[in-house]
C-alpha cells in the first residue's frame, strides 16, 4: 500500500529592510541551513520578505521562531548560530512565547554601558535565585555565565546598598603546578587563580574606581583560605570554582555566614582538581543540601552556554563519554 503524500504549505513572512534579511540570515545566509536542519521547513529568501515551506508543523515551528528573533533583531538584539538554536530548543519545547523575553531583559549594565541579559532559560531561572535567595548554589559547564552573572548581581546590591561590601573567593587547588614553585610573595601566587575575578569586577566598575574600592575594603578578593575564622556580615560572598573545595573548606564557609549577607556558590562537577581520593565539597553539600528550605540549588547544562556553539558540541561529547565510561564500569563490576 502506497503512502499517503505529505501536506506542504507555504507561509510568507515580509520583511520590512535589508537589515532584516542580514541580522537574521548573515551577509551571505549562512544561517539558513540552521533554520532548515533544525525545524524541517525549506526557506526562500525573497526581495519582499521569506517563503517558509515544508509539513504544517515544521512551517509553524519555523515560522514562531522567526517572528520572535526578528522582533529581537528590530528592537538592537544581535542574532547568532548559537543563539537561533538555542531559540528553536525552546520553541520545540512549547515555549516559543519565552524566546523574547528570556533575550531581552537587562540585569545590570558595565561601566562603559554595555547592557547584561539572560540568555538562556537556565540563566533566567539562576538570576531569579540570586535575587530571591540568600544561598545558591549555580553549578553547570564552562561557559554557562555562573561567576559573571553572580558578580553582576554582586554588585547590583552593591550599587543599591543592599550590602556594604563585596567579597569574591576561590580555593586555590593547581592543575600540576604547586603554588610554592610559582615566583613572588603569597598575592603574586595567589592571583592567577583569582584573575577572572578581577576581570569581571573591573568590567563593571572600571579599572580606576574598583582599585579605589579594593583599597577602602569595599571591595575583596582573596584565597578560601582567607575567610577562616572570620564572621562575613553585610556581604555579597561569591565561592568560585567550589568544584575543588574539600568537605572541611565547604562546611567552614558556609558557616561563615553573617547577618545580612547573600552567599553565592559556583561550580562545574567536570573539572575537579582534587585528588582522587578526596571527595568534593560541592557535590557533598549539594547532596545534603539539596531541598533545604531558604537554599536555591540551579543547574545549568550545555544549552546553557553562550561562548561559541563548538563548546556546546565539545561539553556534550565530553559528557557521552563518561556516560559510555560508567556503563562499562557498572557491567564490570555486574
Amino acid at each position: 500500500m502506497s503512502e499517503e503524500p505529505k501536506t506542504v504549505v507555504t507561509e510568507q513572512l515580509e520583511l520590512e529592510s535589508m537589515e532584516d534579511s542580514v541580522g537574521l540570515f548573515g551577509v551571505f545566509d549562512e544561517n539558513v541551513p540552521i533554520f532548515e536542519e533544525e525545524t524541517g521547513a525549506k526557506l526562500k529568501i525573497r526581495s519582499d520578505g521569506i517563503a517558509i515551506e515544508g509539513e504544517p508543523e515544521a512551517v509553524a515551528l519555523c515560522r514562531s521562531v522567526l517572528d520572535k528573533l526578528l522582533e529581537m533583531q528590530r528592537r538592537g538584539d544581535p542574532i547568532n548560530r548559537t543563539r537561533i538554536r538555542y531559540a528553536i530548543d525552546l520553541a520545540k519545547e512549547g515555549n516559543a512565547d519565552l524566546i523574547s523575553s528570556i533575550m531581552g531583559d537587562v540585569i545590570a549594565l558595565t561601566h562603559r554601558g554595555k547592557q547584561v541579559k539572560c540568555k538562556t532559560l537556565g540563566q533566567k531561572r539562576y538570576v531569579q535565585a540570586l535575587k530571591n535567595h540568600d544561598l545558591v548554589f549555580g553549578v553547570g559547564p564552562a561557559g554557562t555565565g555562573k561567576t559573571y552573572l553572580a558578580v553582576a548581581m554582586a554588585v547590583l546590591a552593591f550599587k543599591n546598598k543592599e550590602v556594604e561590601r563585596i567579597i569574591l573567593t576561590r580555593p586555590a587547588v593547581e592543575a600540576g603546578e604547586k603554588l610554592g614553585f610559582l615566583p613572588g610573595d603569597l598575592q603574586n601566587k595567589v592571583d592567577p587563580y583569582l584573575r577572572p575575578l578581577y576581570d569581571a569586577l573591573q568590567e563593571f566598575f572600571g579599572m580606576e574606581t574598583f582599585k579605589q574600592l579594593m583599597e577602602r575594603g569595599a571591595i575583596e578578593v582573596a584565597p578560601l583560605a582567607y575567610m577562616r575564622g572570620r564572621t562575613l556580615n553585610n556581604a555579597y560572598i561569591i565561592l568560585d570554582e567550589a568544584q575543588n573545595c574539600s568537605i572541611e573548606q565547604m562546611k567552614m564557609f558556609l558557616t561563615r555566614f553573617g547577618e545580612g549577607s547573600r552567599i553565592i556558590v559556583t561550580g562545574d562537577m567536570t573539572q575537579i582538581d582534587l585528588p582522587r581520593e578526596r571527595v568534593s565539597g560541592l557535590v557533598h553539600a549539594i547532596r545534603i543540601l539539596d531541598g533545604v528550605e531558604g537554599i536555591s540549588i540551579v543547574r545549568l547544562t550545555h544549552k546553557d552556554v553562550v561562548r561559541h556553539e563548538l563548546v556546546q558540541r565539545i561539553i556534550q561529547a565530553y559528557e557521552r563519554a563518561e556516560k559510555q565510561r560508567e556503563e562499562k564500569h557498572d557491567r564490570a563490576g555486574e
